[in-house]
């Protein structure tokens, strides 16, 4: 029974909260209606709003837009207003310069129109003035001719009556004429030909000097200057005994390994090494350096210091003509030749590196050949190998052309690189351009101003035998050695020496010059004939 009515009263309670329900969601339902209906009419309220916002301030933009396009086109009016006035002062200005300019102008105008009427009035006197002359002119011819015929038929008179006087043929007459024209011609063609020597001299002089000139632009080099001897500081005298030695042993096997003269005692805290070889020089230099430096001086370490420098000043020697050959551009030159060129940098001419005179010679004869348009590395090969006998002279006889020829023959150079080594002093004759290129090269590197050094003695010796020259011809009254030794001004006695006379002087001279002197560079042979008339007032 409880059961029963447990049961009717859940079956009641669900019916109960069914309809309760259903009521609760009827109300929602019409609350949810009348919030849509309410949220639907705020939405077209705010979209009314929203319009009439929208269309409010579309006004307000067309009015803003009015008023700035107004605003803007004021600003412009005021621009363009200021603009064309500054326009029209500029405008005003260049008016005013202008109208000036055209003034000054037609002034000019007026002022040449005047000067051109003055020219032109004087143009017409100067044409009265020729007609006149003219006239006076030809009539002056015609008595001009009167008197020719007049001289023809005298002369002819006169040679007659001097034939008679004479005794002479037509034929005599002649040869005295024809003898008496000709020594008048001999005379003439010698000034001919002094004036035409004299205008060919500067004209190849002002060729000669422009392509040298040109050459020796391109050629800088710096020389070396050397002497026979070396001198080492020491750091103080005691070390001179170690380098002597228990009696001078140390010392003698040095002079016997290197074959140069060791002096120890003349000069304090130094060493001084001569002899006439530089290599064997700069080895012995080189390996008392090394001892020094290494401290144990002994014969046996001497003998092993002084190979080792050997070695090394083989390298040395390679490596100086390998430089050399690369400043030239010889680079097909032999192994062989590279090494005995590269001993030259050891080698002085009156003060002057062989080597750096050998590389100079090659810059500047490939200078000139190339100016020339001749073949620029034949002849940079030739100005560089010409000296290459210099390297063995202290070996082989004979003289240093003689030994470059022998080596360049035997390495096989081109026979225009022989020909210019043996020919570069005038012992053979140039077969070449380029030899003779070689030989102006060597000149001009020998010749100008610092490359060579000579001893008081030579150059006082070499001006007294240039003077001796000038004197010993007939008519010379006195001689100047000038210019250090590069130019002899000569003196004549004007009664004896004319001016033919003093130019075939001046080329006696030099010819004498050439063939008993030696002397760097050229030496210039000026003749001086001055007449002068002196008379005293009493």
């Amino acid at each position: 029974m409880v059961i029963v009515v447990a049961i009717i009263s859940t079956i009641v309670a669900l019916i109960v909260g069914y309809f309760i329900k259903n009521f609760q969601v009827n109300a929602d339902n019409q609350r949810l209606e009348k919030e849509k209906a309410a949220y639907e009419t705020g939405i077209q309220q705010a979209k009314l709003s929203a319009e009439d916002i929208l269309e409010r301030a579309r006004h307000d933009a067309e009015t803003l837009k009015k008023q700035t396009l107004f605003e803007a086109n004021q600003e412009a009016l005021e621009d363009a207003k200021k603009v064309g006035q500054q326009y029209r002062k500029e405008i005003e200005s260049e008016y005013k310069e202008r109208n000036l300019q055209l003034n000054t102008k037609e002034n000019l105008l007026n002022q040449r129109e005047e000067v051109l009427t003055r020219k032109d009035d004087a143009l017409t006197k100067h044409e009265l003035s020729l007609e006149d002359k003219e006239q006076e002119l030809t009539s002056k011819q015609q008595l001009i001719d009167d008197r020719e015929k007049k001289v023809e038929n005298l002369e002819v008179k006169q040679k007659t009556e001097l034939e008679r006087i004479a005794k002479l043929s037509r034929e005599d007459a002649q040869d005295i004429i024809i003898k008496s024209t000709k020594d008048e011609l001999d005379r003439e063609i010698t000034l001919l030909i002094k004036e035409a020597e004299e205008r060919a001299k500067e004209e190849s002089d002002k060729k000669v000097k422009n392509i040298l000139s040109l050459a020796m632009q391109r050629v800088s080099s710096d020389q070396i200057s050397e002497t026979t001897v070396s001198v080492i500081p020491l750091p103080s005298d005691d070390i001179k005994g170690r380098i002597i030695g228990r009696e001078g042993r140390n010392i003698r096997t040095l002079e016997s390994l290197t074959g140069i003269n060791i002096i120890i005692d003349d000069t304090p805290e130094a060493v001084i090494f001569s002899g006439f070889d530089p290599i064997r020089r700069e080895i012995a230099r080189i390996s008392l350096e090394k001892l020094l430096q290494d401290g144990r001086i002994h014969p046996a370490r001497i003998e092993e210091v002084v190979e080792k420098s050997r070695k090394e000043m083989d390298n040395q020697i390679r490596s100086y003509g390998e430089a050399a050959v690369f400043k030239v551009g010889a680079l097909t030159l032999h192994p062989d030749l590279v090494k005995i060129m590269g001993r030259l940098h050891f080698r002085t001419s009156y003060g002057q590196n062989v080597l750096a005179h050998s590389v100079e010679v090659a810059c500047l004869a490939g200078a000139l050949a190339g100016e020339l348009g001749e073949n620029v590395a034949l002849a940079k090969r030739a100005g560089f190998l010409h000296d290459i006998g210099k390297a063995m002279d202290h070996e082989i006889e004979g003289s240093h052309v003689e030994i470059g020829v022998e080596i360049a023959t035997k390495y096989k150079e081109n026979p225009i690189v022989i020909n210019a080594i043996s020919s570069h002093h005038g012992d053979v004759e140039a077969t070449s351009i380029i030899a003779i290129l070689v030989s102006t090269a060597d000149v001009l590197s020998a010749a100008r101003p610092g490359a060579r050094s000579e001893s008081l003695e030579k150059y006082i010796h070499r001006l007294q035998n240039l003077e001796a020259i000038g004197n010993e011809f007939t008519g010379v009254e006195k001689t100047y050695a000038i210019q250090a030794g590069r130019e002899i001004r000569v003196i004549v006695k004007p009664e004896e020496i004319d001016d033919l006379q003093a130019v075939r002087l001046a080329h006696d001279i030099r010819r004498k010059i050439e063939d008993k002197l030696d002397y760097p560079g050229h030496i210039k042979v000026t003749v001086v004939r001055e007449m002068r008339a002196v008379e005293y007032a009493k």
